[in-house]
């Protein structure tokens, strides 16, 4: 699976902003996708995840509430759509693909075996 994330950009406090992760291959809809962050100089943060067989949604605290995933098999596409956006959500935005099935797993960067590169987002104060 090849993944690519794309929608990144600058945006003021409070606004709002749709990243897309496009992937490639034929199994796709058996795979969970995830969204990471990376702010410069910290590690990569685990956003949420979205699983394969009926699309429950998990999420970080510190976005639950502001933002949701998506995912569109027939598109192989997955979605983050971001509100309320704040300063501190300015990262580099990765998404990932995972083949476990429990959630417990979800937030842990070492059970997504694919990553596609990132798309920044800046928001502004």
């Amino acid at each position: 699976v090849q993944l690519q994330a794309s929608g990144g950009g600058l945006v003021q406090a409070g606004g709002s902003l749709r990243l897309s992760c496009a992937a490639s291959g034929r199994t796709f809809s058996r795979y969970g996708m995830g969204w990471f962050r990376q702010a410069p100089g910290k590690e990569r943060d685990w956003v949420g995840t979205v699983n394969w067989n009926d699309g429950t949604t998990y999420y970080a605290d510190s976005v639950k509430g502001r933002f949701t995933i998506s995912r569109d098999n027939a598109k192989k596409t997955v979605y983050l759509q971001m509100s309320s956006l704040k300063p501190e959500d300015s990262a580099d935005y990765y998404c990932a693909a995972t083949l476990r099935e429990n959630a417990y797993y979800y937030s842990r960067k070492e059970v997504y075996a694919y990553w596609g590169r990132g798309t920044q987002v800046t928001v502004s104060s």
